[in-house]
């Protein structure tokens, strides 16, 4: 029986091959020292000098240099293979975060937030590379494992970093923590660049590399390329923008929400972080395993029911308990529409496409609720950067406006996302 049980096991693990070993060890590596920084960014920011609206404008920065860097991303990604381009954005990482360790004022910590803007040339090849490594059957698991495993070991990470702030300070607490961060990005390179194996055949060619081509053939070729993409594919990444965007302008107020005007201290609000990332990852192998068995697009709906209800009902919270009741529903809509939403997107896009489409309107993913400056994911595509910077920009002014603002724009975006999944995000007949 035990022999059967152990068999049963080793089959339903057999997704997990080399490279997803690896990238699920990145990731883990990865999740646990970012989930320390980022729930606590904007107390940094506001710790060095900086205000509630400027806190806006450095999230704002970030996405910038996308326009710029997707395009080449994703062309570098369908032509000269992945795991190089993976392996220096870290390294280049590791490098952008000593701007954040030695920042005397917030001015240091917006140049740092737009040099890190560039590091998102990771995120093509790390989808492409990704969705080729999963067999279409286990996709939805696949991805749920990975994810799985990275948040119950970055689950403990706000507490943490809680206590270090509680006994640091929020100033040089974050800067150690940030310490730490550049030294994962430096372990994950060396990773990723000596095991990481590439999936696709690179073929070699004569032609000169050219970055003025490469963004004219990206930006005058997007018209032929999503018109070429089913219906589904470009709901999809609609919905997935929108998470991008609204992250955009409430992910770095959460943390000054709680404590400012509910009244938490910090570690509370890490604590309540650990809770829900305990109950998401409880949840989000089971909810992978429905999306592969009852279809995605169900199961991206029933997520977008539930947010509607969730993460806007912050603006009723007077207490701890009230706060944890919505991270803990955010945490249910985030298991639901992650392994889903990701897992249909590698269902949708050709792989011989994978790299240019999922650079343009991303691997369709998006953490719901993020609550760490950015947009919350490393799925973004080009498409969606001005957009989100001005969302970034506009959380900042509606939340000196009135606090309550940024919740009630959050209500509005879920509501279109719901009709956008009920109207047109349908399942392929066949996997790609």
């Amino acid at each position: 029986m035990c022999q059967f049980m152990i068999e049963s096991l080793r089959q339903r693990l057999e997704f997990m091959n080399g490279n997803m070993r690896i990238l699920t060890a990145t990731q883990v590596l990865g999740m646990f020292f970012r989930n320390m920084v980022l729930p606590y960014v904007s107390l940094f920011i506001l710790a060095v000098g900086g205000e509630p609206a400027q806190v806006g404008i450095i999230n704002s920065l970030r996405p910038l240099a996308g326009l710029l860097i997707f395009p080449i991303s994703g062309y570098l990604t369908d032509r000269t293979g992945r795991v190089k381009l993976i392996a220096l954005a870290n390294y280049l990482t590791a490098l952008t975060m000593l701007l954040y360790v030695f920042a005397p004022s917030w001015e240091w910590i917006a140049v740092g937030a737009l040099l890190q803007g560039f590091m998102v040339f990771q995120f093509p090849p790390t989808s492409a590379i990704l969705a080729d490594s999963l067999d279409p059957r286990n996709r939805g698991v696949g991805i749920a494992t990975m994810n799985t495993l990275a948040n119950g070991v970055a689950m403990f990470s706000p507490y943490i970093a809680g206590i270090v702030l509680m006994l640091l300070g929020n100033n040089n607490g974050m800067r150690v923590l940030y310490g730490f961060l550049a030294l994962s990005s430096i372990v994950n390179a060396t990773l990723i660049l000596r095991y990481l194996k590439e999936t696709v055949e690179i073929e070699k060619t004569e032609a000169k590399f050219n970055v003025l081509t490469v963004l004219k053939e990206a930006y005058t070729g997007i018209p032929e390329l999503l018109g070429n993409l089913p219906r589904s594919v470009k709901a999809l990444g609609f919905v997935v923008g929108l998470g991008f965007v609204a992250n955009g302008i409430l992910s770095p107020y959460w943390v000054v929400y709680v404590t400012a005007e509910v009244g938490l201290a910090n570690i509370e609000w890490g604590l309540i972080l650990l809770f829900e990332s305990i109950f998401k990852t409880v949840l989000t192998i089971p909810c992978g395993m429905l999306a592969d068995r009852y279809g995605r697009s169900k199961t991206l709906m029933v997520a977008m029911f539930l947010s509607v209800f969730s993460l806007p009902s912050l603006i009723f919270a007077r207490t701890f308990t009230h706060v944890l009741l919505v991270r803990l529903g955010a945490g249910l809509v985030g298991a639901l529409f992650f392994p889903s939403s990701a897992a249909l997107m590698a269902d949708l896009v050709p792989r011989e496409l994978r790299g240019r489409v999922m650079s343009a309107i991303g691997r369709g993913s998006v953490l719901i609720g993020a609550t760490g400056g950015g947009t919350g994911g490393p799925g973004m595509g080009y498409l969606f950067t001005i957009p989100v910077m001005a969302a970034s920009i506009v959380g900042g002014v509606l939340y000196s406006m009135n606090v309550s603002y940024p919740w009630v724009c959050l209500l509005g975006i879920s509501i279109v996302q719901l009709l956008c999944v009920i109207l047109f995000i349908r399942d392929p007949k066949k996997a790609e």
